[in-house]
C-alpha cells in the first residue's frame, strides 16, 4: 500500500509552470513534516523544499528558491509543490517524502523542454 502518491508532472516548457500533489493515507499526515525531493538518471536524490507540520515553516534548496512553493492542506491530507518559472535543469523525477516514517511515494515525471 503507497501511503504517498504523487500527481501532476508532465511536460511543459521552459518558463512554464506546474502543481505537483502528493496525497497521504494511513498515517497521521498533519503530524508530519514533509519533503520535496527530484532525482535525474545516475544522481543522486537532491533535496527541493520541506514543509513543517502546521506549515509555518518552508524550506528551499537554493536552486529553486523564488520559483517554488512547497504548501500543505491537512484537511485532504494533501502535499504540493508549485513550480514557476521552470527550466530545462528541474527536469526530474520528483517524490514526496514523510523524512521521519522514511514514506516515498512512486513519483511523478517533470520534463521541461528549452
Amino acid at each position: 500500500q503507497d501511503r504517498l502518491v504523487e500527481s501532476g508532472g508532465g511536460l511543459v516548457q521552459a518558463g512554464g509552470s506546474l502543481r505537483l500533489s502528493c496525497v497521504a493515507s494511513g498515517f497521521p499526515f498533519k503530524s508530519y513534516n514533509m519533503r520535496w525531493y527530484r532525482q535525474v538518471p545516475r544522481q543522486a536524490r537532491e533535496f527541493v523544499a520541506s514543509i513543517s507540520f502546521g506549515g509555518e515553516t518552508t524550506n528551499y534548496a537554493d536552486s529553486v528558491k523564488g520559483r517554488f512553493t512547497i504548501s500543505r492542506d491537512d484537511t485532504v491530507n494533501t502535499l504540493y509543490l508549485q513550480m514557476n518559472q521552470l527550466k530545462p535543469e528541474d527536469t526530474a523525477v520528483y517524490y514526496c517524502n514523510c523524512y521521519t516514517a522514511d514514506y516515498w511515494g512512486p513519483g511523478t515525471q517533470v520534463t521541461v523542454s528549452a
